[in-house]
């Protein structure tokens, strides 16, 4: 039987090998995905171990994806526009190819929420890692201009600089006063029980407030959208399920509805 893994440290919480247990089941797929926890210093080896036992892919989550993208003998365009890579798997000549779904991810879940991309103004909030996989792709989609706002001026100039003029970086305090048809929170603000601190007026002409966060409960961000009248909210358990979709697909050649499963990880984050 095939086997895949999600390599991560912590990697206790994941939902990838649930997500990819349900995308086999419903595609008649037999494969094994197990959770694998990496040394920190260790990721390179835990790789080459499993391949030996042979596993045939994996994805990879904090805090290995950019020492994934160094490990990869062929990066996709995704991957090398992100800087990171958190899906792996061997190709025909036994080379490691590294790619990144979560922007594709990302595209996919707004897609599914019903965003038209194509020609809109979007506010990215956050230059980590998230913000940098996602911009390329939301490009590809048709986004007319991107601006990135984050805390540390520098780190947005940085990303931007990447992606040529579609793409403007500012403070938080700087962000220019235009309409934004979709904003976008990327920071892990959340986890500690706050928000980005963004005016409010640039939340005006909003038709979509969406977190990458996900949990039971709204993150602050998207409740802050909900009170100043953003009419529709998103947190990031779509874009969890899609770039899983995607990884699936690159592995196996089947795409995966993420439907089922969605609505299956709302009930276990629910409680019911």
């Amino acid at each position: 039987m095939d086997r895949y893994a999600v390599f991560g440290n912590p990697i206790g919480h994941s939902k990838s090998p649930f997500i990819h247990a349900q995308f086999a089941a419903a595609l008649g797929e037999q494969l094994q995905y197990d959770a694998i926890l990496a040394p920190l210093d260790g990721f390179a080896d835990s790789w080459h171990s499993f391949v030996a036992a042979g596993g045939k892919g994996g994805n990879v989550t904090v805090p290995f994806k950019e020492q994934a993208y160094q490990l990869a003998d062929v990066l996709s365009q995704r991957a090398k526009q992100a800087g990171a890579v958190n899906t792996l798997y061997l190709n025909s000549a036994g080379k490691l190819c590294g790619d990144n779904t979560d922007g594709i991810g990302l595209v996919a879940d707004l897609t599914r929420l019903g965003v038209t991309l194509n020609g809109i103004t979007v506010l990215l909030l956050g230059a980590g890692g998230a913000s940098r996989g996602a911009i390329g792709p939301l490009l590809d989609a048709g986004v007319k201009q991107l601006v990135l706002a984050n805390r540390t001026v520098s780190k947005a100039q940085a990303i931007a600089a990447n992606f040529g003029a579609h793409v403007r970086a500012c403070g938080y305090a700087d962000i220019p006063s235009q309409p934004y048809q979709l904003v976008i929170n990327a920071t892990s603000s959340g986890l500690s029980g706050e928000r980005p601190l963004i005016a409010a007026q640039h939340l005006q002409h909003c038709l979509l407030a969406y977190d990458m966060l996900y949990g039971a409960a709204p993150t602050p961000f998207l409740q802050w959208a909900k009170a100043e009248g953003v009419p529709q909210q998103a947190d990031g358990l779509g874009m969890l399920l899609s770039q899983a979709a995607e990884a699936f697909y690159i592995w196996r050649g089947k795409r995966p509805d993420i439907t089922p499963v969605l609505a299956l990880l709302k009930q276990q984050l629910s409680g019911n």
